[in-house]
């Protein structure tokens, strides 16, 4: 009976050790591919040019959203927002920098809608750009009956199959690179870049004044108006609102160079060059490699840094161009 209790112990004893072995294995596992889907995707070069090397107006931005979109699918990890097992479900950072590079697609995707695929208000819109474009406004997180990864892929297909058609010069497929064109989409993406620069600089701030409704005499809202507005960012977003920052200024930094590419003659025209050369440098800038594990949230003047802020001050410095470069765009 003693021999067999302590056989029995000892069997005990090696099952308990395989299983910790396991856990902890696995858990090591899962640390190392947190780390490696936790990484940012590389800067990729704009492509301009059909297999001919020349020059197609409207390639270089259907191309780069092609890209940028494929990216948010099938970077390492895939798309994490919709995940649901571990390690993926508990990693909010990356799925805060899809949120960032899915605003921008949605943005540039409409404008090609309305604005870049017709020459007038009443003009016929793209039947792929059309039927492409909305499929981006799916639901961000659905992971099933659809995952939202296949409502995603649709739309790509059918901005591929305009950007073929542009390739293969189809008299159907147009792209026009106007000045009121331009203006439209950098009009968007100047209120995305305020308003993450102010929600970037809310980890700081504890209040603001409310002047919602300052500069209009008869201007009424739904509600009342307190005097101050509590606009501090809670503490377990703060990493969020940075890496969704992060995300925007990545997507925004190839779809300038594109623009670069297919507007090149309207910035010509208007000497605007320069300004979108200094968007593109303060982009960036602020996708300089991070090296800190974590986001750090010091006080303005405090001993620590506030990677908030150096964000702020960087996407503020690309909004100021941004807002120059339309105004460019306005003038005769």
């Amino acid at each position: 009976m003693i021999e067999r209790s302590a056989e029995n112990i000892l069997a005990t004893n090696r099952w308990t050790k395989v299983a910790a072995w396991t856990i902890g294995s696995v858990l090591l596992v899962m640390i190392a591919l947190a780390i490696y889907f936790s990484r940012e995707p590389d800067i990729f070069w704009v492509n301009h040019s059909a297999d001919t090397d020349a020059a197609v107006v409207g390639l270089a931005t259907t191309d780069t959203l092609i890209r940028v979109a494929e990216t948010l699918l099938d970077k390492p990890g895939g798309y994490l927002t919709n995940d649901k097992v571990p390690p993926n479900v508990f990693l909010d950072n990356i799925p805060s920098w899809e949120f960032g590079v899915l605003g921008q697609v949605r943005d540039l995707g409409r404008i090609m809608r309305d604005d870049y695929t017709r020459s007038q208000s009443q003009s016929k819109e793209d039947d792929d750009v059309a039927e492409g474009a909305p499929k981006f406004f799916f639901d961000n997180d659905s992971w099933i009956f659809p995952a939202t990864e296949s409502e995603y892929r649709d739309g790509i297909a059918s901005f591929i199959k305009f950007r073929r058609r542009l390739i293969n010069r189809d008299p159907e497929a147009r792209f026009y690179a106007r000045a009121d064109n331009l203006r439209e989409w950098l009009s968007q993406v100047e209120k995305r870049l305020g308003s993450l620069t102010r929600r970037l600089g809310n980890s700081v701030v504890e209040n603001r004044i409310n002047d919602d409704l300052a500069g209009d005499p008869s201007a009424t809202a739904a509600g009342a108006q307190t005097d101050t507005v509590n606009v501090r960012t809670p503490f377990f977003q703060v990493d969020n609102v940075f890496f969704e920052s992060r995300g925007a200024a990545w997507a925004l930094l190839h779809f300038f160079r594109a623009a670069e590419f297919d507007f090149v003659h309207v910035l010509a025209d208007k000497n605007a060059v320069a300004s979108i050369r200094q968007i593109i440098r303060e982009l960036e800038a602020s996708l300089a490699p991070l090296r800190s594990p974590i986001i750090l949230n010091g006080g303005g003047y405090g001993l620590f840094a506030n990677h908030s802020l150096v964000m702020a001050n960087y996407l503020a410095r690309a909004n100021a161009a941004i807002i120059n470069l339309r105004e460019l765009m306005e003038q005769g």
